[in-house]
């Protein structure tokens, strides 16, 4: 192992750093990033990379866009700082709400603002019990999430998360949250059963957990279109269907997370159309800046507003909100965002390169180390397994999906090593075809390479 920079030295003594391994990352260092154009960035010794991930699922319009940097610098000039708080406003705040009640994929009333996903679906758990307070509720406060969902990491929004490691030695999650099966194909379809099977089975499973906990207790049920970081699992046909008329059914509200999926991640404007989703709130956040600042909201339908209307009149104040609920430079790079993808068609540009995307992304099915390849729109997944014929998994311990991640690191593209051993790829929407012919040839080179290692250290023995 080479030598750590000095830059490295001081990052290991100072940050600490979110999922990532603290100990090991206390012999290996950082990856130190310093610029980035187009969909490349580029680390401390000018090495380039693809990033495959935008980010974190997030800069959509890719790095180095002059207009998003000149929307921040121009609201910083006018005024860097005023907030929402005990009636204030200020023009950025409006504007971005009234666009996003345009184009909200629910009956959107009103807009909340805060700084990342996390707390949007943290808001939405406080508002979901706040609401059935208001409505003379008080036993209906139970939140039904997936597992392998991805919801955030503050105490509630955790608990809404489905994943083993955001629970572990967190006490997590809260009482109150109940997870119910993920929607995932490739890991839970029965033989010879159909999609509308496993649909119509999911939903029942749904009901059932429902009927045992006792519909007046259950308020809400929150899910990401396209699951994310729990392995980019595509539901099947129907499931949307039949969950929601099993929500209806028990008044239910249906928490819309689109986090990732929003602002065309998936061909639609968000996920909630291409499902044919009809959310009581919606969840954004991420790409609604193309992540050039930190923003999210959280979009509520007019009969949560009136709840919440009703309540603040009895208690005196709505007493929920952050300090930068709306701030104005990043409201202000967010309306941006917003006219760019209008202006520039991003949805037709997402349309018109995601066939490649597919076929490049579904090609990889055939390697040795994939067993399933799946994606939609310009977000894509390879299950890695030691068995395609049964679906074995590697053992965790030898985490094939992060020394593929590492390789392709190598191999001048990053990716993200998701839960369950696999990797994922979600490159910025204005990628072009060129581009992605060159990071699924990045990514092919570090799957082989990751087949010689395999096979080298034996790791496919049951």
């Amino acid at each position: 192992m080479s030598p750590l920079s000095n830059l490295a030295v001081r990052d290991i003594e100072t940050v600490l750093h979110p999922y990532t391994n603290l100990d090991k990352h206390r012999q290996t260092g950082p990856l130190v990033l310093e610029r980035g154009k187009g969909i490349y960035v580029y680390d401390s010794t000018g090495k380039q990379y693809i990033e495959g991930m935008a980010g974190l699922w997030c800069t959509s319009l890719g790095y180095g866009n002059e207009e998003l940097v000149e929307a921040a610098a121009e609201q910083m000039r006018r005024i860097s700082f005023t907030h929402l708080f005990a009636g204030k406003s200020h023009d950025p705040a409006i504007e971005l709400a009234e666009k996003l009640k345009a184009i909200a994929p629910n009956d959107a009333s009103k807009v909340f603002f805060v700084s990342s996903g996390s707390e949007a679906n943290d808001t939405q758990v406080k508002m979901i019990w706040y609401i059935n307070n208001a409505l003379g509720r008080p036993n209906k406060k139970k939140i039904i999430s997936r597992h392998r969902g991805y919801h955030g990491v503050t105490i509630a929004s955790a608990s809404l998360t489905g994943l083993p490691a955001n629970h572990a030695d967190f006490d997590l999650p809260l009482p109150g949250i109940l997870h119910t099966d993920a929607p995932h194909p490739y890991r839970s379809r029965q033989d010879g059963e159909s999609d509308a099977d496993l649909a119509t089975r999911l939903a029942d499973s749904l009901e059932a957990m429902i009927l045992r906990e006792g519909p007046e207790t259950v308020a809400a049920f929150i899910a990401e279109p396209v699951m994310g970081a729990g392995g980019v699992i595509i539901p099947p046909a129907t499931y949307y269907e039949k969950v929601q008329a099993v929500l209806a059914r028990y008044d239910i509200l249906y928490i819309d997370d689109e986090v990732i999926c929003g602002f065309g991640r998936l061909g639609t404007m968000f996920g909630a159309e291409a499902f044919g989703i009809r959310p009581n709130s919606v969840s954004v956040a991420k790409a609604l800046s193309s992540a050039y600042q930190p923003i999210g909201a959280v979009i509520v339908d007019e009969g949560m507003y009136q709840a919440m209307v009703e309540e603040s009149r009895k208690i005196g104040t709505f007493g929920h909100g952050y300090t930068y609920s709306g701030h104005p430079v990043a409201a202000a790079v967010a309306c941006k965002t917003l006219d760019i993808y209008e202006r520039d068609n991003i949805l037709g540009q997402v349309n018109r390169v995601s066939p490649t995307f597919l076929k490049r992304l579904t090609a990889l099915g055939d390697h040795p180390l994939v067993g399933e390849a799946r994606g939609m729109g310009l977000i894509g997944a390879l299950e890695i397994v030691a068995d395609k014929a049964t679906r074995r998994s590697f053992d965790p311990k030898s985490a094939v999906a992060a020394k593929i991640a590492a390789l392709a690191e190598e191999e001048g593209l990053i990716v993200r090593a998701a839960f369950g051993d696999i990797v994922a790829l979600c490159p910025p929407l204005i990628i072009s075809e060129d581009e992605i012919g060159e990071m699924f040839d990045r990514l092919t080179r570090a799957l082989d390479r990751a087949e010689a290692w395999v096979s080298g250290q034996s790791l496919r023995a049951a």
